[in-house]
């Protein structure tokens, strides 16, 4: 599948990195984004549409996705604490507009359509491999509607209108549109800047994923079979480590990229967040052919590049690099 390709949310933290991916390959893009975190650095290209509007605008992104062959679907108020600020704002562009959406990319001719779901879905869980057959138990309302969402886009799978459904774990590594709010980016700020890591728990089990190991599959799956992908759900991450192990990590990493600074001291601390997953992504290694290629450590350690070139100016304090600052000030600014 050569043609455009329509990302929602394509200005974001995961967009900022695959956008670029898709263009270098000589894909055509269109980005269609409400810019509530400005436009991340996109790079001014002859094959990239930027526009600017609500994914809740469904006769807008009507227009806009015409003549596209795919859309990736990132848009949505990404994490917990940010979608709790205004539950009817999140639930609005998480889930209220996503069958519209849907509808409208069926109905303009998309053939292919990826939907960026969640692996917060599977909640809490003790089990040593989370596989997609794993029972979902969200937890929060963002993580609920995640799920609503996969059950409604299943219901449009036919063979004119190929779906998917990624479950990511969480990602991690540099963007042009940096978020600092995430486990190991969180931690590799502060052994950086701080010199001093807090760990909330420390034995929760994340999964992650590089980010630019997360922006080749998007990619990957621009370009599989229809018959790979058809209606199917796919975790995707790579390494499972305990919040513990990722701060040990962080500081390793850091003391080792940036030696003439002072130690780097861990400190624990209680946490009522205790969810907990081991994620396999066997099946879209079988299926797919999909194995990551970066490491957590790499992560951390284009991170730390990126700290001394000077392209994080502020990273304590700045509210760019945190979706809940953001969204706590346009919130204030709705109110008043």
């Amino acid at each position: 599948m050569k043609g455009k390709v329509l990302i929602t949310g394509g200005a974001g933290y995961v967009g900022c990195v695959l956008v670029p991916l898709l263009l270098e390959a000589g894909r055509e893009v269109a980005v269609y984004d409400i810019m509530y975190y400005g436009k991340g650095n996109l790079p001014s290209h002859p094959k990239l549409k930027v526009v600017k509007a609500d994914i809740r605008d469904t006769a807008r992104l009507a227009a806009e996705v015409k003549g596209c062959d795919a859309v990736i679907h990132l848009a949505c108020i990404s994490n917990d604490p940010s979608f709790e600020l205004d539950a009817g704002l999140g639930k609005s562009i998480n889930y209220d507009c996503f069958e519209p959406m849907v509808k409208a990319c069926r109905d303009a001719g998309v053939r292919r359509f990826i939907y960026a779901s969640s692996s917060s879905v599977y909640g809490v869980s003790e089990s040593p491999e989370v596989t997609e057959e794993h029972p979902l138990k969200p937890l929060t309302d963002y993580s609920r509607y995640k799920a609503l969402c996969e059950d409604i886009l299943r219901r449009y799978q036919s063979p004119s209108f190929g779906t998917v459904i990624i479950r990511p774990a969480t990602v991690c590594g540099y963007s042009p549109r940096m978020r600092l709010d995430l486990s190991v980016n969180i931690l590799t700020n502060l052994a950086v800047n701080n010199r001093r890591v807090t760990v909330f728990g420390g034995s929760q089990k994340r999964p992650n994923l590089h980010i630019a190991d997360m922006a080749e599959l998007y990619a990957l799956l621009l370009e599989l079979p229809d018959d790979k992908l058809a209606g199917d759900t796919f975790n995707a991450g790579y390494q499972n480590h305990t919040i513990a192990q990722l701060a040990e990590m962080a500081r390793r990493v850091v003391e080792a990229e940036m030696p003439e600074k002072a130690p780097i001291e861990i400190v624990a601390s209680p946490t009522d967040d205790l969810r907990s997953y081991h994620v396999s992504s066997g099946k879209i290694a079988a299926r797919l052919g999909f194995r990551p290629k970066r490491s957590v450590e790499d992560a951390i350690r284009d991170l730390c590049r990126a700290f001394k070139a000077g392209k994080l100016p502020d990273s304590l304090t700045d509210p760019r690099y945190f979706n809940v600052k953001t969204m706590k000030a346009l919130t204030s600014a709705r109110s008043a």
